[in-house]
């Protein structure tokens, strides 16, 4: 059975002020190198077999933790990258509320936002499929763990999972360095075994 671990990064000070960071490349704090370090030697257990990371540094972050317990090379693949929210990102939730006010009503209420610069759920849901078939294809039967980031996860495993994208986000975003846990059978095809876990 393959068994895909997508793990989100630990925190960083722009989660703790409520600052979008999409695709800006912002470093973990203090708290989220802590969160790093416990979920890495939790996952280190589990003996993956393959590491793939988002190419931006919180994630990569996250890979290299794990690389350091388990020897495993990481891939970078900039598919794992987070949403890009384009005129959003740097702006804190009351900001944008400010600037895009229905825009913002229909992000907080989990309906697609159609802006320039702002890159749809479907699009993010494609491109982390694309990494997902291609991870599990190349590794039938391993455990692949893939760090990445938090909407982007939601999007990626609720494709994944064939669920409409209007039940995407009936699934709770990933918090810093927890995982949800996919496993891939013939008979059953992809599951969901665990979500927000550590």
């Amino acid at each position: 059975m393959t068994r895909l671990i997508v793990w989100r990064h630990g925190q960083t000070d722009w989660n703790s002020t409520g600052r979008v960071q999409g695709t800006m490349d912002v470093d973990l704090n203090t708290v989220g190198e802590a969160q790093t370090l416990a979920a890495a030697a939790l996952l280190a257990d589990r003996e993956p077999t393959r590491l793939i990371s988002s190419d931006l540094r919180r994630a990569r972050r996250a890979a290299e933790a794990l690389s350091a317990l388990t020897s495993l090379p990481i891939e970078l693949d900039p598919r794992l990258r987070e949403r890009n929210y384009g005129p959003w990102e740097g702006l804190t939730h009351d900001q944008i509320r400010a600037r895009y006010p229905d825009e913002f009503l229909r992000w907080d209420s989990n309906q697609e936002v159609r802006m320039t610069g702002i890159e749809g759920t479907d699009e993010v849901g494609q491109r982390m499929v694309s990494v997902f078939t291609e991870a599990a294809a190349q590794d039938p039967g391993g455990t692949i763990v893939l760090a990445t980031h938090g909407a982007a996860a939601r999007a990626g495993c609720g494709a994944l999972l064939g669920w409409p994208m209007d039940l995407w986000s009936t699934m709770t975003v990933l918090h810093n360095s927890r995982t949800t846990e996919l496993k891939w059978s013939a008979s059953r095809g992809w599951q969901l075994h665990a979500h927000n876990a550590d």
